[in-house]
């Protein structure tokens, strides 16, 4: 039976799944993208300080080392040979900023994540350089100058860390987001590794334009970054370079997409208008606008989509990008210690089925989308000595739902063309309580793929699909057809628009909580 089922397979792809919470290594057989096995190990995340969020680069490439073996020894169990995976596909947390030295192979700093707050001075000193209504920054990169990008990071970096400092002068330093320090590492480091983002990546650096597809001359001076420090920018579907190492030694990495991106792919929004959210540490809304730039007047952002293959159109997004979703889960268990596992916000919510008139604005690292609001900080509003932890459990799955909600209805108002529906995928929508939520609070269904893993199988597909591996089709009558579970609203339309605005009101009391504090120098 094993061997029969061995003789079926066809090629398999590959995908490292690097996010802010965990990495996983997958493996999809590219003719049915059935996920054959995968294995995930949690990422530590470090607050040396508040508003500082870190991570050990050295850590995120080992779990992705973890990953790949402990992958390919269930793979070997099942009887499946690992010599059928013909690519692998690198999908990451974008923004998350590493600098590293290209002689040793060692960071010459911890990671600084995409929602490390650090910036905020750095933001404001940058700002008062720009003349008053010249956007220059947003027509080129499609971004507002925050603390989410990573130019800033870097800008804090070269300003406060000597190591880095030091390095740049020796022409030492390599920048690159979580791709490129993984790519390169994994195509040989020291011994020829290969120094390259994507497109899409690139396009969350505040360094790049969106339209030439290039780094920007002009960006790099006004961030006063070294541009010899950046990687080279290469299509999200094409060969990188070789596995130096492992039991996937030998095979290409021949997809690259920023998370968003790739669950993009995966959905297969590849029409103009499409659209989906990621429940993951954030969330994140991604509408398809076709070959066109989008520019937002609702605090939107404009990203590039994806570009698959050297030779292929580029493809746009509008992005609505909500820094805590996932993690306001992780901060009940970790800081509150109302639950032991994340599974168990589900039960609690279930208990209660309403928040009781609490609110939770989990604003950890301000507002984003569509506020940009670095000033905000996370309240729990609506308390009574009737209040308890279920209701808080289920105002933090609200939370969530809400702040879709807002960046859904930027988007309708960006588009002109509401959506008719919303398709959802990553960790949290394993959660029933929130997915009925979100079809409540929108007002509209929430429609969940069976394989809720779309943003490895999007980096899957990228990669199966470049030129030289040519095995997956992304030919729209060649798309296996997912089956989906679909969620309907189940409460009034004005029910739904009580809670919104009273949401909102919650919202407007977290603003303008913090002020900027003088940066801080000195680090080593």
């Amino acid at each position: 039976m094993a061997a029969a089922k061995k003789a079926v397979l066809g090629p398999l792809v590959g995908a490292v799944d690097q996010g802010t919470s965990s990495t996983r290594f997958l493996v999809f057989n590219s003719k049915t993208a059935e996920l054959l096995s995968h294995h995930q190990v949690e990422i530590k995340q470090e607050f040396p300080r508040e508003g500082w969020v870190e991570q050990d680069p050295k850590e995120i490439l080992q779990s992705v080392y973890e990953c790949i073996e402990k992958t390919c020894e269930k793979l070997g169990q099942l009887n499946i040979d690992v010599s059928n995976i013909k690519a692998i596909g690198v999908s990451n947390q974008r923004e998350t900023t590493v600098v590293w030295d290209k002689l040793t192979g060692e960071p010459l700093y911890n990671a600084v994540v995409w929602l490390d707050l650090r910036t905020q001075p750095t933001v404001e000193s940058l700002s008062k350089r720009i003349p008053e209504n010249n956007n220059f920054v947003k027509s080129k990169t499609g971004l507002p100058l925050s603390t989410y990008f990573s130019a800033v990071k870097l800008r804090w970096l070269l300003d406060n860390v000597k190591k880095v400092q030091k390095a740049v002068e020796e022409n030492r330093a390599l920048f690159g987001t979580i791709d490129s320090w993984l790519i390169w590492s994994l195509t040989g480091g020291i011994n020829g590794g290969v120094h390259c983002t994507d497109v899409t990546n690139a396009s969350r650096t505040m360094l790049f334009n969106i339209h030439s597809l290039e780094w920007d001359k002009e960006l790099c001076e006004f961030f006063g970054i070294p541009m010899e420090i950046l990687p080279s920018v290469r299509s999200s579907s094409e060969i990188y370079g070789l596995m130096k190492a492992g039991a996937l030694e030998g095979v290409p990495i021949s997809g690259c997409l920023g998370d968003q991106s790739a669950a993009l792919v995966g959905q297969m929004c590849f029409q103009d208008g499409q659209a989906k959210n990621t429940y993951g540490t954030g969330c994140f809304l991604l509408c398809n606008t076709g070959h066109k730039c989008v520019f937002s007047e609702h605090g939107l952002l404009t990203t590039v989509a994806y570009k698959l293959g050297r030779d292929k159109p580029v493809y746009y997004a509008l992005e609505g990008s909500v820094a805590i979703a996932g993690a306001v889960i992780r901060w009940l268990r970790d800081n509150l210690g109302i639950i032991q596992s994340s599974e168990e916000i589900e039960k609690l919510a279930k208990e209660v089925g309403t928040s009781y008139g609490c609110y939770f604005v989990p604003a950890f690292s301000g507002l984003y989308a569509p506020y940009w609001e670095p000033s905000a900080r996370g309240i729990i509003c609506g308390l009574t000595q009737f209040t308890n932890k279920c209701h808080i459990a289920f105002a933090a799955l609200e939370a969530v739902c809400f702040q879709t909600r807002e960046i859904l209805d930027a988007m309708n108002r960006d588009c002109g063309i509401p959506l008719s529906h919303l398709q959802v995928d990553g960790g949290m929508t394993s959660n029933k309580i929130l997915m009925q939520l979100q079809a409540d609070i929108l007002y509209i269904p929430v429609v969940k793929p069976s394989m809720p893993e779309t943003t490895a199988l999007g980096a899957a597909m990228a990669a199966g699909a470049a030129e030289g591996v040519g095995v997956w089709s992304l030919e729209p009558e060649d798309l296996s057809a997912v089956t989906m579970e679909r969620f309907e609203p189940q409460i009034n339309a004005e029910e739904s628009e009580i809670r919104y605005s009273t949401w909102k009101k919650a919202v407007m009391k977290s603003i303008g909580w913090v002020t900027t504090q003088s940066p801080d120098s000195g680090i080593p």
